[in-house]
């Protein structure tokens, strides 16, 4: 299981794409903005440098999550991968194991740049304990794109699955307030985003970041939607393996 993660992760570091969407954009899109209104505040008093730092962490692993599952998955299954793997003693669940391994993997590089280039950029300093809470909870937040992304690929062709994926990336951003302030949303648009899992993840960050420690609904909501996209994805997969 550990092999086949390491190849997979491998192939998508030679993935042209995962640089440019997942690493490069964040970050450029942190610098542009930071620089024009990293120095504001909001309501609470917290430098928006910081809560930018968060909404582009947040969509860089929003956008490795997707990325990194969906495409790859239904390229295998095209053509014909997970047959061959049926022959071999790995076993179903290994493989999903492995594609999640893989995928929360590669939702770090994007957390640890865009923190950086908050750091350097704009001297964003938090201290040690509210770096490693916020760090740790938008990684393992990531859980319900990464099933998003696995249910994707198990349910459609390797053609259907990247704009597919590449849609759901950009409204789960939108809904989640990663590039519009969610004080912009309209009455109804801010209940719709409310129910997202991308609008609680991203609010789990600010929180944390601000110093206010974690807030449980955030927390029910994210594992919620990990649980129904999770089983989601197991039943697709599984669908899928059987018809091969």
């Amino acid at each position: 299981m550990l092999a086949f993660a390491k190849t997979d992760i491998l192939r998508m570091l030679r993935n042209r794409r995962y640089f440019v969407f997942v690493v490069a954009f964040p970050v450029l899109l942190y610098v542009i903005n930071a620089s024009i209104y990293g120095q504001d505040t909001d309501a609470g008093g917290v430098k928006y440098s910081v809560l930018l730092m968060v909404s582009m962490a947040a969509y860089g692993a929003l956008a490795s999550s997707t990325m990194s599952s969906a495409v790859p998955l239904a390229t295998e299954r095209q053509s014909g991968w997970l047959r061959q793997l049926q022959i071999t003693p790995l076993p179903g669940s290994a493989v999903i194991a492995a594609k999640l391994m893989t995928a929360m993997t590669l939702v770090l590089p994007a957390l640890v740049l865009v923190s950086l280039a908050a750091i350097v950029q704009q001297g964003v300093s938090l201290p040690p304990g509210r770096w490693l809470a916020l760090l740790l909870a938008l990684w393992l937040g990531a859980v319900p794109f990464v099933a998003l992304g696995l249910a994707i690929g198990s349910a459609l062709t390797a053609d259907a699955a990247q704009p597919v994926a590449m849609i759901c990336m950009f409204v789960l951003a939108i809904a989640g307030g990663l590039w519009f302030p969610p004080e912009v949303f309209g009455a109804t648009m801010k209940t719709v985003a409310g129910l997202t899992p991308s609008f609680h993840y991203a609010s789990l960050g600010w929180s944390l970041a601000a110093g206010n420690g974690v807030v449980m609904t955030d927390v029910l909501v994210i594992a919620g939607w990990a649980v129904v996209l999770g089983g989601l994805a197991a039943c697709l997969y599984r669908r899928a393996t059987v018809r091969a």
